[in-house]
């Protein structure tokens, strides 16, 4: 399957129209329209309907596999592009911004960094195309459980941390006193959803292997700081790695006991490292 014309249907069906994605493309409309035609010719069914632009049932399955498809070509590119490149001075590191632990902090060069801060789902992606050098991702897991992540590309992957999690409470609330609290006890608690600075509710559910956790509140930003400042003031309760829940004016942060569980940080990259990325990986590691 070619794919300079599987790029063109993706377009084609995310835009719902073949002028408007000859304009991104930058080709002519005809063009576009005998990339379609070609395509379909080559699968021998119809993929879109013209009035409307539209996926038929075919075009919706090929989409499924057409993003994959097409990171996987990215990924491929990014890779050998890295191999044959020279080597840079800087350092480009995607990360989860509860992976942003002390220990990380310290391996950080001085100099030439880029930090993107991304959602955790999204790092693996930016490693695999080249978009960052290295990329830190966490989660929840049994104690020495890999992370289970998405597969985007021939990525290697090294645990760098562990550590205990605790919710973040505030400082008036009726559990704030206890010393240990229960997951399965806080199935019902009004929640806040905060997937890109927090510890995801559906790592929640599969930890405690049920529904519940209902969010009372959906933070869709980066923000740590603006997560605890929601919890401290009632809005719902969180989850963080106990290093970035304790300390915090007006909430309380109690240690989470069961199920046995801890906030995992793994250094995520292609191929081989160089340069400031080899020393951040050596230093991250040597403590690991």
């Amino acid at each position: 399957m070619d794919p300079h014309l599987l790029r063109t249907y993706v377009t084609v069906a995310r835009l719902a129209s073949f002028s408007e994605a000859a304009r991104e493309l930058g080709y002519t409309q005809s063009a576009v329209s005998q990339h379609i035609a070609a395509l379909e010719q080559d699968l021998g069914t119809p993929l879109l309907t013209r009035r409307p632009v539209a996926p038929t049932a075919a075009g919706e399955r090929l989409l499924e596999h057409a993003g994959p498809l097409l990171l996987r070509l990215d990924a491929a590119r990014a890779d050998v592009a890295r191999m044959v490149a020279a080597p840079e001075h800087g350092l480009t590191l995607a990360a989860a911004p509860t992976a942003l632990g002390p220990r990380a902090l310290a391996a950080l060069p001085a100099a030439g960094v880029t930090l993107r801060v991304l959602a955790r789902d999204d790092i693996p992606e930016a490693v695999a195309t080249g978009t960052a050098d290295l990329g830190l991702v966490d989660g929840l897991a049994a104690p020495s459980d890999p992370l289970r992540l998405p597969d985007v590309a021939p990525l290697t992957t090294h645990g760098v941390g562990e550590e205990p999690v605790c919710v973040l409470l505030p400082a008036s609330h009726p559990l704030a006193r206890r010393t240990g609290l229960r997951l399965g006890d806080l199935v019902d608690a009004r929640w806040l959803d905060a997937p890109g600075a927090g510890l995801p509710l559906d790592h929640l559910r599969a930890a405690n292997g049920s529904g519940g956790f209902r969010p009372a509140l959906r933070y869709e930003g980066t923000d740590i700081r603006a997560l605890t400042t929601l919890a401290a003031a009632g809005h719902g309760l969180t989850l963080l790695p106990c290093t970035a829940a304790t300390g915090l004016p007006g909430a309380v942060a109690v240690p989470l006991v069961a199920p046995r569980l801890v906030h995992r940080v793994e250094l995520v990259h292609g191929g081989s490292l160089r340069g400031a990325a080899a020393t951040m990986a050596d230093k991250l590691l040597e403590h690991a």
